[in-house]
């Protein structure tokens, strides 16, 4: 069947419906989880029959973005040719697709109207976040080899005057069931790059991500991934260069995979941080992390919660108090290279106060921990202790909202079951490496412990 070309609108509009075989599409993937799998396999897409173009030449290409995507909805690809430019400069509400892919082969950059999305952007109510635009609905695949660049320039310097501005995440996906993103760059986002929320079913592979900040204001909260409220999420087969997580996994993520990543400058993969929000209960739950390259990171592989009480990293992170539990993590096969802990488990995120740390126990529960077969050398930061394993205090007064006027003392197993087989990490110095240990049954960790 074919299609005349059909122009949406008047003269100068940019979207049309083109003929099949006119215009040059991306091969469609079919990915596949590998070498590790998820218990139930990644939903296979239906095939698409129409084909929409989306011409770049706009102050704000955002309007033929959208057309594009309602003419192409139901069975269709949304292609951004090669070679072509596009901007981005309103906020663009994607989440009403079923069926239908994007093809980006061009390049996409969002307006640097700082004052325009911090009123305007997407907010997502989770840590200070908002984002440009959100893909959402069933069955949606985006892909093409091309580029997304959040102009983070503007951000970065805006961040350093105003803690509190709303900085947009490059790409979030929110509410979508059954779908993937792979083969694209990611640049310069002013905060994560990849945001995926109240979700499931996924799969993300071949994403190269880099940028940074050129003046004296660093790019901070810079996470490769962010997983929220999400099931059935794999991450493989990619390229993160960043200044924060490379994956962090945030309340209620369950069965996800990540592996064969190559990490470099952030924070590692991180569980957390949890227990942020006073009156929530967060869940961590069956997530395997395997095949892990990290260099030049603050930590390899990193579990944070935050304590029972009250606590403040910075004017726009604080919190505590929160509940829930983390189960069922494994990181396997994970090579550090220069980063300050190979391992780092806290029930103390937050709070750099020991003592009321131990007083207020964190109300999340650490569980069924694995750290298999990690490898390399740390950096010089903390040589020759290689890594930190910190749990709260089992021992909290039967009165917890008052500890020392508690009637008598109970005991509440907050963090158990956490191994580690076959970890040659050395300090670069040569000296003997190790952990610093608290509260943990190191009859369990193959590791050299010292008292934290």
């Amino acid at each position: 069947m074919k299609f005349l070309s059909l122009l949406l609108a008047l003269p100068g509009t940019i979207a049309y419906l083109a003929w099949p075989g006119s215009v040059h599409l991306s091969p469609r993937p079919q990915i596949e989880a590998s070498p590790k799998h998820q218990a139930i396999a990644h939903a296979k897409s239906t095939p698409r029959w129409k084909t929409c173009v989306v011409e770049s030449g706009a102050v704000d290409d955002a309007p033929a973005i959208l057309r594009a995507a309602k003419l192409c909805n139901y069975g269709g690809v949304v292609v951004f040719p090669k070679g072509k430019k596009y901007t981005i400069g309103t906020a663009l509400d994607l989440t009403f697709l079923k069926h239908v892919d994007f093809d980006i082969q061009g390049f996409i950059t969002f307006s640097d109207d700082v004052n325009y999305w911090n009123k305007n952007g997407f907010y997502l109510t989770f840590q200070n976040a908002s984002t440009y635009w959100k893909f959402g609905g069933e069955d949606v695949n985006i892909y093409g080899g091309g580029t997304l660049d959040g102009n983070g320039q503007s951000w970065y310097d805006a961040y350093a005057k105003d803690i509190y501005i709303l900085r947009p995440i490059l790409l979030a996906i929110i509410g979508l069931k059954g779908g993937s993103v792979s083969n694209l760059k990611m640049r310069f986002s002013p905060q994560y790059y990849n945001m995926i929320m109240n979700s499931t079913d996924v799969i993300y592979s071949d994403i190269d991500i880099a940028g940074g900040s050129v003046s004296k204001n660093v790019a901070k909260n810079t996470d490769g991934w962010d997983t929220y409220r999400s099931d059935r999420i794999t991450i493989q087969n990619s390229v993160v260069d960043n200044g924060d997580d490379c994956v962090s996994f945030k309340p209620n993520s369950t069965n996800i995979l990540v592996q064969n990543l190559v990490c470099n400058g952030s924070h590692g993969i991180s569980v957390g941080s949890l227990g942020q929000y006073n009156g929530t209960y967060d869940i961590v739950e069956n997530v395997y992390v395997y095949n892990i390259s990290m260099s030049n990171a603050s930590d390899g592989a990193r579990i944070k919660v935050w304590p029972g009480a009250p606590a403040a990293m910075s004017g726009d992170l604080q919190g505590g108090g929160g509940s829930g539990h983390v189960k069922n993590i494994t990181y396997d096969l994970f090579y550090n290279n220069n980063n300050d802990y190979a391992i780092e488990l806290t029930q103390c995120y937050g709070q750099n106060n020991r003592t009321l740390c131990d007083m207020y126990p964190s109300n999340l529960t650490i569980s069924d921990i694995h750290f298999n077969n990690f490898w390399g050398t740390t950096s010089k930061k903390y040589d020759p202790k290689v890594g930190t394993l910190i749990c709260s205090s089992p021992t909290v007064s039967a009165d917890a909202h008052n500890p020392l006027e508690g009637s008598g003392l109970m005991i509440r197993q907050v963090c158990g079951d956490i191994h580690a087989e076959n970890i040659t990490i050395t300090a670069p110095s040569g000296k003997t490496p190790y952990y610093a240990c608290a509260n943990v049954d190191t009859k369990l960790l193959d590791i050299p412990c010292r008292a934290g």
